[in-house]
């Protein structure tokens, strides 16, 4: 079955206060939940803000590290889950549960099917 990565974007700045935080992750709860009792759940994680990431850079031979993020932008990538379904569609609706339980919006991408090794 195909593989598809639900990132979640959220704004650039610090979250949001518990009050409001906190009904959006009961909800997330609940549709993790359902997830996994579909057996379609792969993997799931949050990232650490953008601020300490490190970008590594191939230049005259030698890697630079530099401090992130990446690129500067007003949106990031806050967190993933990898889901494995039978289709698009499939994907789709789960995007979508989540979209209505975070209340961000969510990107959908198919993730390139493995390829047996070189021989």
């Amino acid at each position: 079955m195909p593989r598809y990565l639900l990132s979640i974007i959220q704004p650039d700045g610090p979250p949001p206060p518990p009050e409001f935080l906190g009904p959006i992750m009961a909800d997330l709860a609940k549709v993790n939940a359902d997830l996994s009792a579909a057996g379609a759940r792969v993997f799931a994680a949050g990232l650490t803000p953008p601020s300490g990431a490190k970008v590594l850079k191939l230049q005259d031979g030698e890697v630079q590290v530099t401090d992130g993020p990446f690129v500067e932008a007003k949106a990031q990538i806050g967190g993933f889950t990898i889901i494995e379904v039978a289709d698009e569609t499939a994907a789709l609706a789960w995007g979508a549960r989540f979209a209505k339980a975070i209340t961000l919006p969510i990107e959908v991408r198919a993730l390139q099917p493995d390829h047996p090794p070189a021989t």
